[in-house]
């Protein structure tokens, strides 16, 4: 008669359910573990956001481009080709010269929001894009990766001093609030609420006190009304968000046929090119409102596919600011997770008319090379303070000398055939 082994049995599910949690914390505990997720969900993300792009922009870009539908999707691909690179280099940069550029980045960055608040061009009400040559950019994209750089590298140079509360204002609330207040001259109100929550954001990882976030708040709610009440059609949207089909010919149109879009899109959508709505009556339906193609053609699986995706960036780059000593990198990385799971919040709000329409792309996803490439290079950091860790780097050295020493042996074995 057979001996069954009990702990064998209890494995494969005979005496009780198979032990998959057991399991998953095993996989999770791997060194390499978050280095994969950051790297899996990007490549994923971006995959998805390219195939998207290409369908929701066919239309449109049929009918300015003279006949080309794949003029928009050509140009992504473009910066997609400009964006990976950088990210590789962005990933194997020391920390030493990325905190020697900082305040560089900051002025830069400062600088080119300055001249957009003089000399930019002005899209659907804002003056946001900055002609430089053949091109024409976004600066406020570029600031939010160069704010929190510099602001992770002040923190992380008075990590100890961090208990006053001076320390934690100064220079990085002021230097923080001159750049959004650029951003706000140029009537960027979305970009502006963006760059206020990566500020909050940085405050809350210091230990700012409780007091501090109520009147920050607060003061933020007044002026964004304030704001939004000199636009009528700024305030129309904000006041008619909860019911677009209240104004349904006008603010509401937009919401309105997002959620056209993603109700006819069901369980698993009307398939990748069959979405109607991008045939005119979506506007910026490759950019800011391509959650709502992408709901239409992949239907609830592939929106919720998505929203998992940057869960899995999020929890992966938390495991990262947790395990890491260096105060730069958990600074670092908890102020790009919160641009970047910010930014999808609001997009995906503003498509499910839970949020006003205030003009956010979806990072990774939308149309954009002004919003991809400073994305990209973010996410390379992360990959690259992943592969950095201790136990990763241990993990990584050794798989290329097993590397190594299985391509010798195969060199030894043919010279001896």
């Amino acid at each position: 008669m057979t001996t069954v082994n009990p702990e064998q049995s209890r494995r494969r599910g005979q005496y009780g359910p198979v032990s998959w949690y057991a399991a998953l914390r095993e996989a999770l505990d791997r060194p390499l573990t978050s280095y994969y997720l950051l790297l899996g969900a990007s490549a994923l993300l971006l995959t998805i956001g390219l195939i998207m792009v290409l369908s929701a922009s066919s239309v449109y870009s049929f009918q300015q481009n003279d006949g080309d539908s794949y003029a928009i999707v050509k140009r992504q691909l473009m910066w997609v080709a400009i964006g990976l690179p950088a990210a590789w280099l962005a990933s194997r940069l020391s920390q030493r010269f990325i905190r020697r550029m900082v305040w560089l980045g900051y002025g830069v960055s400062l600088t080119l929001l300055l001249l957009t608040a003089k000399f930019g061009v002005v899209i659907n009400g804002n003056r946001n894009w900055l002609p430089l040559g053949p091109i024409v950019i976004q600066p406020a994209e570029i600031a939010k990766l160069a704010l929190i750089l510099w602001a992770a590298h002040v923190y992380a140079h008075k990590d100890r001093r961090l208990g006053d509360l001076h320390q934690v204002l100064m220079p990085v609330v002021p230097g923080m609030l001159l750049a959004t207040g650029l951003v706000v001259i140029g009537h960027d109100l979305g970009t502006a609420l963006v760059l206020f929550a990566i500020m909050l954001g940085m405050l809350w990882v210091v230990g700012a006190p409780a007091r501090l976030f109520v009147l920050s708040l607060s003061v933020v709610s007044v002026v964004a009304i304030f704001l939004a009440s000199t636009s009528p059609e700024r305030l129309a949207r904000i006041t008619n968000f909860t019911d677009p089909f209240k104004d349904f010919h006008d603010t509401g149109w937009q919401p309105a046929h997002g959620l056209y879009a993603l109700s006819s899109g069901r369980w698993f959508g009307q398939g990748i090119g069959a979405s109607q709505q991008k045939w005119g009556d979506l506007p910026e339906a490759h950019t800011d409102f391509i959650f709502a193609v992408l709901g239409e053609e992949l239907g609830l699986v592939g929106t919720l596919l998505v929203i998992a995706l940057f869960l899995t960036i999020t929890f992966a780059a938390l495991r990262v600011a947790r395990d890491t000593k260096d105060p730069f990198v958990r600074y670092t990385t908890f102020g790009v997770i919160v641009w970047l799971l910010g930014q999808m919040i609001i997009n995906v709000g503003m498509v499910l008319a839970l949020l006003p329409v205030i003009g956010i792309p979806l990072p990774l996803v939308s149309y954009g090379g002004s919003s991809l490439v400073p994305t990209l290079v973010a996410l390379g950091l992360l990959i690259g303070f992943a592969r950095r860790e201790p136990d990763a780097a241990r993990a990584l050295a050794q798989r290329r000398r097993a590397r190594s020493a299985g391509l010798s042996a195969g060199r030894v074995t043919r010279r001896g055939l």
